[in-house]
């Protein structure tokens, strides 16, 4: 990719004439594939693959001949697939609801905190009429996917901070951990770190410490979880992110919507192919965290622009839910899966203020 940024460039002697502009995305038309394994690497040719497709870091088989200019030519393509799918238990006749939210961003100047209170009240059953109570009756379960907080990137400068810096770098937690201390009292709720939160930087990323939450840390309704996320609830399997590896997806190949690198990623049994090439993860020497080997009934991502679901049919009679979760405090978009049909659909929070 000749538009992919080089640490090199950085400290070369002679600048670079290139633009330093950051482009949210390097794909160009001149990349090409290449396959590679411990003997050697070989330029592919033909029009099977799309580079714009593919990313760095992608295991697949392929069937083809060599060319006189010592190219790979490609005639047949075959990649992983859906992993197998354990059975999903015979449809129950309750609703039972998940409901899924990211990018809460307590603490931003773009955050609401009457938007996330109203999405707490409702969860909670504290709002709407007779038939809301009742769907809020059935929410078994709550999931934050990541950036919960915005902390101000002013204040981290390396210097000792003043102690009003201090309490106002710990405001936005404090905030957070009161509106989670409303959810925990009355249903099980799961949070995972984001790419802002104070967690790790590299995948996986480990939970956000449970001194951070003195209110809803106290309830054993409250789980603090990694990212990426795996869990089951009555025999459903759900796995999800915060949307680091989809947004660097974005970056370096491309799609019609955001829903299909979410197909990809499965197709390729991976979560996060392009790590650790442009996306930070922990070295691993033995097994690989991010391989998917048995494929989840419900697969979601949360930080992306706007709501997207699709139900996706594998070939072996895999059937799986995936979910674009929106940034809240940009849409005001929760999402509710309902487990007994994996039926979706989005719940929406405005606030008008009249004058």
């Amino acid at each position: 990719m000749k538009l992919k940024p080089c640490i090199l460039d950085e400290y070369s002697k002679e600048r670079s004439t290139a633009p330093l502009v950051k482009p949210h995305n390097f794909m160009h038309q001149d990349d090409y594939l290449v396959l590679e394994d411990e003997s050697g690497r070989v330029k592919l040719g033909g029009t099977m693959l799309s580079p714009s497709v593919y990313v760095t870091g992608v295991v697949i088989a392929l069937h083809g001949k060599e060319t006189t200019a010592g190219d790979f030519f490609v005639e047949d393509v075959l990649e992983a697939g859906l992993p197998p799918q354990i059975e999903r238990p015979l449809q129950s006749r309750e609703d039972k609801y998940v409901v899924f939210v990211s990018g809460l961003s307590v603490g931003s100047g773009a955050s609401n905190p009457l938007q996330f209170q109203l999405l707490v009240d409702h969860i909670t059953g504290h709002l709407g009429d007779e038939e809301e109570q009742g769907l809020a009756a059935d929410i078994v379960h709550l999931v934050i996917a990541g950036n919960s907080v915005e902390i101000s990137r002013g204040l981290l400068n390396g210097q000792n901070l003043a102690s009003k810096d201090q309490s106002r770098l710990s405001e936005p937690i404090k905030e957070l951990d009161i509106l989670l201390t409303q959810i925990a009292a009355s249903l099980p709720l799961d949070i995972m770190p984001g790419s802002n939160d104070p967690a790790n930087f590299s995948l996986p990323q480990q939970p956000l410490n449970r001194c951070l939450f003195p209110g809803s840390a106290t309830y054993n309704t409250f789980r603090s979880c990694t990212n990426p996320h795996c869990f089951e609830l009555d025999n459903i399997r759900f796995l999800g992110t915060s949307g680091q590896n989809i947004n660097d997806l974005t970056k370096y190949s491309e799609a019609k919507d955001k829903i299909d690198f979410l197909e990809r990623t499965l197709r390729w049994r991976h979560l996060a192919p392009t790590a650790p090439n442009t996306l930070g993860c922990y070295p691993f020497t033995d097994r690989d965290p991010f391989l998917i080997d048995s494929c989840p009934h419900v697969y979601f991502v949360g930080n992306q622009e706007k709501y997207e679901t699709r139900l996706l049919k594998g070939s072996e009679g895999q059937l799986v839910r995936l979910i674009c979760i929106p940034r809240f405090y940009e849409t005001g978009v929760a999402v509710v899966l309902n487990m007994r049909n994996l039926e979706c659909h989005a719940l929406t929070f405005g606030t008008q203020f009249s004058s």
